[in-house]
C-alpha cells in the first residue's frame, strides 16, 4: 500500500534551517509529482511546493519562495524540503503528499502523517 513517511522536523530558532525528508513506498515514486503541504494550528492546510517527476520543474507558494527548496531523489524514493531563514509563521505540521497522475496543482490522493516544525526563540 502507499506509504509516505516524513521526518526531520523539530524546534528551531528564527533564521535557522531544517531539512525535511519523506520516504515513499508502495508505488512507483518516479512517476508522480510530489508536494509539500503544511497546516498550522487552527488554520486550513496550505500548499507549500510541488516538484515534477524528474525534479526539473518546481513551484513554490509566495510565502516560502526564495527560502525553501524542494528536491527529490528517485533512486532513494525520497522527497526533500530544505527550509532556510525560518520564521515563526512557518510553524506547522508539514506533510508530503502525492499528486494524482492527472490531478491539478492542489490535488493530493495520499498524505503522510506529518512532521512538526516549530520556529521559536
Amino acid at each position: 500500500q502507499v506509504q509516505l513517511v516524513e521526518s526531520g522536523g523539530g524546534l528551531v530558532r528564527p533564521g535557522g534551517s531544517l531539512r525535511l525528508s519523506c520516504v515513499a513506498s508502495g508505488f512507483t515514486f518516479s512517476t508522480y509529482y510530489m508536494s509539500w503541504v503544511r497546516q498550522a494550528p487552527g488554520k486550513e492546510p496550505e500548499w507549500v511546493s510541488i516538484i515534477n517527476t524528474n525534479g526539473g520543474n518546481r513551484m513554490y507558494a509566495d510565502s516560502v519562495k526564495g527560502r525553501f527548496t524542494i528536491s527529490r531523489d528517485n533512486a532513494k524514493n525520497t522527497l526533500y524540503l530544505k527550509m532556510n531563514s525560518l520564521k515563526p509563521e512557518d510553524t506547522a505540521l508539514y506533510y508530503c503528499a502525492r499528486r494524482p497522475i492527472k490531478g491539478g496543482l492542489y490535488e493530493y490522493d495520499y498524505w503522510g502523517q506529518g512532521t512538526q516544525v516549530t520556529v521559536s526563540s
